[in-house]
């Protein structure tokens, strides 16, 4: 870029790079359509008040980076967010190489390593897709990224899909795969390998605070409305989350996200002006807030 993109934060002009973005893109509509006998893309175009995505990756690509220009947002992960469109969101980062950083979902059951080429982090949903953490079908996960400058990304806790459920998919997960305690194991053993676990745990804050305690490789990554926050015994707001988080894991393991998915609505401002609010009200430093808020994710996805 010949210019670098900031967003007016309380701090000052900030540069931004969003750790959580879903690349809803058309290969990702035709994957679900495939789920579904009938479900076709005409039919989902019906179901969904959204702006449907053209049908190359470059174009989307394009869509998504005027979006952030418009907010002053300077980067993103894409998250190809089924697995089978590691493609999309490979040519979304070759066509805006300064801008986006291509993550993918995976499913380690039927996974094939090499479809990972060129992404930087890989995805798991153990509740999606019904395995441990401490099977052994995510170890090869866990090597490709130590083999590089590669990280893995892990849902744990709550886990809903919007989207599947607007268009009548099931969503049978299983939340005994769910707690992230279960990586206790598997961040030792691979203590070089950053692991993100989204959405402050997703209800789990508590074991996951705890687990990132205990592992330095650990980072949590800020995403979504967190409504989370309503099934903890005690109540809590934004700024409680981000002041005990801050007190276990400080502001160099956090990591900002929006949870951005969908068109019209696009890169969800509320999100970060929410955050930032709550953060500036905790007395966070400019220099913690712009680790948080870009820095972070450079550090351990280096270009």
């Amino acid at each position: 870029m010949s210019e670098v993109l900031a967003r007016k934060s309380p701090w000052g002009p900030m540069l931004v790079i969003d750790a959580h973005v879903h690349f809803f893109s058309h290969r990702f509509f035709e994957i679900l359509a495939g789920q579904k006998p009938d479900l076709t893309i005409d039919a989902i175009r019906q179901k969904l008040d959204w702006q449907f995505p053209p049908e190359q990756p470059a174009e989307f690509a394009n869509v998504w980076a005027r979006d952030l220009d418009r907010h002053g947002v300077y980067g993103a992960a894409l998250i190809a967010s089924v697995p089978g469109d590691e493609s999309s969101v490979l040519v979304a980062a070759q066509t805006h190489p300064d801008r986006f950083v291509p993550f993918a979902m995976v499913n380690p059951k039927v996974l094939k390593i090499e479809a990972l080429e060129g992404i930087r982090m890989a995805c798991l949903f153990p509740a999606m897709h019904a395995y441990s953490m401490h099977d052994e079908i995510v170890r090869p996960v866990f090597d490709w990224a130590a083999q590089g400058k590669r990280a893995v990304f892990v849902h744990c806790g709550v886990l809903s899909v919007g989207v599947r459920g607007k268009l009548g998919l099931p969503s049978v997960f299983d939340l005994r795969y769910s707690n992230p305690i279960d990586l206790h194991e598997i961040a030792m053993r691979y203590p070089n390998v950053p692991i993100v676990i989204p959405h402050f745990g997703a209800g789990y804050f508590r074991e996951t605070l705890m687990l990132a305690d205990l592992c330095p490789n650990i980072y949590l990554d800020t995403s979504s409305s967190n409504r989370w926050m309503r099934f903890q015994d005690a109540p809590l707001d934004l700024r409680q989350v981000f002041r005990r988080a801050l007190d276990v894991v400080g502001p160099k393991r956090l990591l900002f996200g929006s949870d951005s998915s969908y068109f019209p609505r696009g890169w969800h401002y509320q999100i970060f002006e929410e955050q930032a609010t709550a953060l500036y009200e905790l007395g966070v430093s400019a220099v913690d807030a712009q680790a948080i808020f870009g820095e972070n994710l450079l550090r351990i996805l280096p270009r």
